[in-house]
């Protein structure tokens, strides 16, 4: 990772949040507010198909996490159309979208039908880029050579889920791959100077609060340009249900206020270069088991978030030169 240089007050980024925000680090890049238009174009995945394993990972319901609009069996443009028109009803002045392969693993078919999904998104003239969301074992060099590519025109990012970097929890949750897997795509990504995010989720069963926060470390030292992270949440239907109901001892959900104590703390101690997407995950309270935090939106979350580190007065990154 480059060497940070302060710009703004105590912050190595050119505006005055306390963290580096996925939203301004947009409005650098693009000069306006660009938002996200998720489709589903009918990808699995090699943990669900049989390749690796079946059933997928043990939280995952997709469509707890997609908006209604996603249908695969609807064409990628209809799809950004639809999307479109759902967010022009909360963002009027917003003109240009990036569309976003959410579904599943969007790298996990043939170079020759990823060009064909691709192709047909970026044709779309409200898209100014797209973000491929995917799994570490579903990405190779021909697939990135051609993503770089596309990266010369457009904007192009790769998210992976990782979730963990604890391989004993990898195969609890039934990820099918290991952490050292997604290091090696997440650095051979990067070495194609094309944007990499990475997903993590807090509260696994069997991860301790220190093993969680110790993650942070971990984190930084990767060539990460975004990070996403979502507190476990129960969604009916999963194998994570039946293993939560059969013995909700081995679970540590976070409520609020745990989370809100723990996610700053995880934050001073994380690379100020990597800019954070979101703190939280958000599914509609009819998929949940078990809802500990009320009806927070992922907005107003990081809003309180914000608070706190200005009541602490406390930064992303405050102590990472200490630390690393």
């Amino acid at each position: 990772m480059k060497d940070t240089v302060t710009q703004t007050g105590n912050y190595p980024w050119d505006h005055n949040r306390r963290f580096n925000a996925y939203s301004e680090y947009f409005r650098k890049l693009f000069g306006e507010r660009v938002q996200k238009v998720s489709v589903n174009a009918g990808f699995t995945c090699p943990n669900r198909d049989g390749t690796l394993s079946t059933g997928g990972c043990t939280f995952c319901t997709n469509d707890a996490f997609s908006p209604s609009y996603c249908k695969a069996e609807k064409s990628v443009t209809a799809q950004i159309n639809e999307g479109i028109a759902f967010h022009k009803k909360r963002y009027r002045r917003v003109s240009s979208y990036l569309a976003y392969f959410q579904s599943y693993s969007n790298t996990y078919a043939s170079l020759e039908r990823l060009v064909d999904l691709y192709g047909e998104a970026l044709k779309h003239p409200a898209i100014r880029g797209i973000i491929i969301g995917t799994r570490p074992d579903c990405i190779d060099e021909e697939k990135l050579g051609y993503l770089r590519e596309l990266s010369r025109k457009h904007y192009v990012a790769v998210e992976y889920g990782i979730e963990s970097c604890y391989d004993d929890t990898l195969r609890r949750i039934n990820r099918a791959h290991t952490f050292e897997d997604a290091v090696d795509a997440v650095k051979l990504t990067s070495a194609y100077g094309i944007s990499t995010g990475a997903h993590f989720i807090f509260g696994l069963p069997g991860e301790s609060r220190d093993e969680m926060l110790a993650e942070a470390g971990i984190i930084s030292g990767l060539p990460l340009t975004t990070v996403k992270f979502h507190q476990l949440q129960i969604i009916k239907g999963t194998v994570l249900e039946k293993e939560y109901l059969a013995d909700p001892s081995g679970f540590q959900l976070f409520s609020w206020e745990e989370y809100l104590g723990f996610i700053v703390t995880f934050l001073e101690s994380l690379n100020p270069d990597i800019v954070v997407e979101r703190f939280t995950g958000e599914a509609p309270p009819r998929f949940l088991t078990v809802s500990l935090w009320g009806k927070k939106r992922s907005d107003q979350i990081s809003g309180l978030i914000e608070r706190r580190l200005e009541e602490l007065d406390t930064w992303q990154g405050r102590l990472y030169k200490e630390i690393f």
